[in-house]
Formats: C-alpha cells, structure tokens, sequence
C-alpha cells in the first residue's frame, strides 16, 4: 500500500548521459541506484557490459564525487555482506551489480534501477529485478540500457516491460514468447 507504480523506460546505448544525469538527478535527492549487468568480466566471445567495466567506468569517470560499490557472484560471502550493508545504510549511492541481488533485497531509499543489455535479460528476471525498486513512498524509475540491433523478440520483452507492472501480464506475453 502506498507505493507508487515504478516507471519504466527504454534507453538506449548512444543516450548514456541522459542516463547518467536521470541518475544523479535521483542521488542529488538523496536516493540511491542500482545498475545491472549481464556479466562479472568481459567476454571475448560476447559483446556485453561487464560489471568490473561499469563500475570502474563509473566510480572514475561519471560518479567519481559518489560513493560506487560493486557486487558480485565472485565475492565471498562476508565480502557480498559488507557491500549489502553499506547500501543499506546509503553509505553506497550505486550499486553495481549481476543479478545475484533479483531476490531478497529491500532497500527503500534506492530509487533507480539501470539494466545494461536488456534486451538479454528474460521478462521473469527483467520482472524481478525491477522489483528491487518501487519500496518506498518516491517515484522510482526502471532504465533498460539496449543495443540497436536487438531481435523481435527482445523488442516485444522490453515492450512490455515498459507497458505494465502486471506480473500476470508479463507471464501472459512470456508464455506466448516461450512457449509451455
């Protein structure tokens, strides 16, 4: 009760500093963001962002006057613990991470949740992870970074995504897109 409908948008690759002061916009306000990744390191064999490449692209570059954390499967656990606690007490005013937080983490205060390469991503866990946004009373914001070249398939996920927050709708149209 009393949450406001989070409001997601699709943004793309060429549009990162319109992106990035959306996020800072939101810090300046005392809230906190999360930005996602599809991987720990980069790949040779695939052309996606990686979370270590983000982080130090934001921690030096972009958000270099905030505080940027990084999180991962690769931490340990007490590792993955200290970062956790450090966002939950806003000592961290964006999170970098893999999807190891879709699940289990309420942080109120974070407001924005930047997904790099959503198209990649499934409707279940594109679901999930916007979920970890929204918790508070303020108007909180879902960004899906994407490439151009993205298939109809990923055009029609990110569609919906933009269209509802209806998990029954988003199951509806994935189970349409996957089959049975």
């Amino acid at each position: 009760p009393g949450r406001v409908p989070i409001t997601t948008k699709i943004i793309s690759e060429d549009d990162l500093t319109n992106l990035f002061k959306i996020v800072d916009d939101e810090i300046t306000k005392g809230r906190q963001a999360y930005v996602i990744l599809p991987l720990i390191e980069d790949s040779e064999k695939m052309n996606l962002s990686s979370a270590k490449k983000i982080f130090k692209y934001l921690s030096e570059e972009v958000f270099f006057k905030k505080k940027v954390g990084l999180l991962h499967g690769k931490l340990n656990s007490q590792e993955k613990n200290e970062v956790i606690n450090s966002f939950l007490k806003n000592e961290i005013n964006v999170l970098v991470s893999t999807t190891v937080i879709e699940v289990g983490i309420d942080v109120p205060n974070a407001s924005i949740m930047v997904i790099y390469n959503s198209e990649r991503f499934g409707l279940s866990q594109l679901h999930q992870l916007r979920g970890r946004v929204g918790r508070g009373s303020e108007q909180s914001y879902c960004l899906l970074v994407s490439g151009n070249k993205i298939s109809n398939e990923g055009k029609t996920r990110l569609k919906t995504m933009v269209e509802t927050n209806d998990g029954f709708k988003i199951s509806e149209v994935d189970l349409k897109l996957r089959g049975p």
